[in-house]
């Protein structure tokens, strides 16, 4: 009986030892959270349709992984860093969540970051853009997924400067870690190029009234008034300076991040010829339209850039818990790292070791009345730009993790 209970215990052991220690998922459930503006001026632009998107990852990917189910829930972050670390510690603590991601607001990501890697946890930013999350906030658990400022201020301020008239600037600059980041990159480029920053003014968040803020834009004689702000915030900025006379009294307006979603608002009229940098149009190619029909059929509308993110970073996630047979935080960072990242929005992307993920960007400009053909035939493609070119090399780099 003792040879047979020997026998017995050799063999479990051998077993457990023949298996990867690490394949279990935690809790039997591998559970995303999607925190973001849900109602407020990015709603439109990431928000529900982030969840929609989610979700369609989640479903694409089979609804399990490594035989556990996916489970999806989502909250909004109010733009306000208290709420979303509150929603992160009960998410963390409470409710067992693995990943957060979307994130749309930079003060928000960077506090949520912070707490991810305190609790050992996943977060991949999507939505919100501060170089900081890859810089000197950076975390060994966190991933920035679709754009950053310095992709933003590096393709809109080339292209507007290249295409002349861009040698003087005026900043209206959305007054949260966002803004300032876009504003701070897209001056450094303006002055690398030779040209001046005439001044700036911050804007709260979600103003209604840009009329003093336009005035002191105008008041400056800038060649050019770059937006650093987002969503209504851009919409309300341009459809001002329209009625104010601004661009037909020969100043240009940069918006240094413009989404699909706020060109339709605008309208082509209002928009028509507006250069921008942006990671994904839906009119690409035969994948993006595709993925953008069945996201339209749920959603209403094509998807943004975030939202056609948002699902790539979900299902890069998944694909990494697949691959490291575990929900465990460092191993699926370290297979998510180790896999290239492939969908139909990103090809041959690659994660860094400061978590920036590496992807081609494009510069896209808002059609004429004339040359649109749909309600969503808006945009069009006018130059790629590698991403080795779009991103802020690793040897210009404050983020702790890079050895230099």
């Amino acid at each position: 009986m003792n040879r047979r209970r020997i026998c017995v215990l050799v063999t479990s052991l051998v077993l457990c030892l023949a298996s990867p220690a690490h394949a279990q998922i935690s809790d039997g459930v591998v559970k995303i959270g999607v925190m973001d503006d849900m109602s407020g001026p990015y709603a439109d632009i990431q928000g529900p349709g982030d969840v929609v998107a989610v979700k369609m990852a989640v479903e694409d990917f089979g609804g399990q992984v490594n035989g556990k189910p996916i489970d999806v829930v989502s909250a909004d972050l109010q733009n306000k860093a208290d709420v979303g670390l509150a929603i992160a510690r009960r998410w963390y603590d409470v409710e067992n969540v693995d990943v957060i991601m979307g994130l749309g607001n930079s003060a928000v990501a960077l506090a949520v970051q912070g707490i991810t890697q305190e609790k050992k946890k996943i977060s991949i930013t999507t939505s919100a853009g501060s170089t900081a999350l890859t810089g000197k906030s950076c975390s060994p658990l966190g991933m920035h997924w679709v754009y950053d400022t310095y992709a933003l201020a590096n393709g809109t301020a080339n292209a507007v400067i290249a295409n002349g008239g861009g040698d003087s600037w005026f900043f209206l600059t959305a007054d949260y870690a966002f803004g300032h980041a876009l504003e701070a990159d897209t001056a450094a480029v303006v002055k690398k190029k030779g040209g001046k920053v005439l001044g700036a003014v911050r804007v709260p968040l979600n103003s209604s009234d840009f009329s003093s803020f336009l005035l002191q834009a105008q008041s400056s004689k800038a060649q050019v008034i770059g937006l650093a702000n987002a969503g209504s915030d851009t919409i309300n900025a341009i459809k001002g300076a329209a009625d104010f006379g601004i661009i037909a009294g020969g100043q240009k307006m940069a918006g240094m991040l413009v989404l699909l979603t706020d060109i339709h608002s605008l309208g082509l009229e209002a928009a028509q010829g507006l250069l921008f940098t942006e990671a994904f149009y839906w009119d690409q190619n035969e994948e993006t339209r595709a993925f953008s029909k069945r996201f339209a059929e749920r959603h209403g509308k094509p998807p943004t850039s975030f939202q056609a993110g948002i699902y790539s970073a979900a299902l890069h996630y998944l694909k990494g818990v697949r691959e490291a047979g575990t929900d465990d935080a460092k191993a699926v960072v370290a297979a998510m790292k180790k896999l290239p990242v492939e969908d139909f929005m990103t090809k041959h992307g690659s994660i860094r070791d400061d978590g920036r993920m590496m992807r081609d960007m494009y510069l896209l400009q808002a059609k004429k009345p004339s040359e649109s053909k749909s309600e969503w035939d808006l945009m069009k493609v006018v130059a790629t730009i590698p991403a080795d070119e779009a991103y802020r090399p690793l040897s210009e780099s404050e983020c702790p993790l890079i050895k230099k």
